[in-house]
């Protein structure tokens, strides 16, 4: 926290305090003056893939009363004996209605078509071998994630806030960018990961979180962590 001293007009004041608002910094009269601090993080911030979410489950939730008996029947036939992998990695059991409602609103969230005859389910017979690195360009950090290995028909990458390096667990991977049809190579994530969190600092840690996809199916998610060092000298 940083010790200020605000515009007297309490007009001006109000103004200013909005102004800073606006940067991310929280400004308010404390015990010994007016003091400045960035502000926390909103529990609800309402970013466009979350608003985007909320109106897709709503909407594939009212399609299933639009399915026909025999559909209905064959998504109870495939929840019957399915597990269904969570992004967390959770393997759970899902009935027929819930088992339609996940598949198609992450297919919706990641705007692909959604379905209303149940997909056969996805076998990932091989996993890739993912490799997250952080190098420098000209002076300034670069995000590169590396595939070894065949995939399927979709490679999912989600993104964490950087943290600290001393950080040793993360739970919250917003979505970042759809790979479609990935082999073996490497994919530049720095534009879409600056352009969402910024540039990353040194000693700072980057953090994904990166998973097959086929079909509204996935495989058990891979969470990678690479350390931004200080520049070569």
């Amino acid at each position: 926290m940083a010790k200020f001293e605000p515009p007297e007009n309490e007009e001006e004041r109000r103004a200013w305090i909005k102004r800073q608002k606006a940067k991310g910094v929280r400004a308010f009269k404390g015990r010994y003056g007016w003091v400045a601090s960035a502000a926390p993080l909103p529990k609800n911030p309402q970013t466009a893939d979350q608003q985007d979410h909320r109106r897709n489950v709503p909407a594939v939730t009212r399609r299933w009363s639009t399915l026909t008996l025999n559909q209905c029947a064959a998504w109870r036939s495939l929840a019957a004996d399915t597990y269904f992998i969570t992004e967390t990695g959770e393997r759970v059991r899902r009935n027929c209605y819930q088992l339609f409602v996940k598949l198609n609103v992450r297919r919706a969230d990641l705007g692909l078509p959604q379905f209303s005859d149940p997909p056969a389910k996805a076998v990932f017979s091989t996993r890739p071998v993912f490799e997250l690195a952080v190098s420098y360009v000209a002076g300034r950090p670069t995000i590169h994630l590396r595939v070894q290995g065949s995939t399927a028909q979709y490679i999912v990458v989600q993104a964490a806030r950087p943290k600290n390096s001393g950080v040793r667990v993360v739970q919250h991977f917003p979505f970042l960018v759809l790979l479609a049809a990935p082999t073996d190579g490497t994919h530049d994530l720095t534009e879409l990961f600056v352009a969402r969190y910024g540039v990353p600092k040194v000693d700072q840690a980057v953090w994904i979180r990166v998973f097959q996809h086929t079909d509204g199916w996935i495989d058990v998610p891979q969470v990678l962590r690479a350390r931004v060092l200080p520049p070569p000298a």
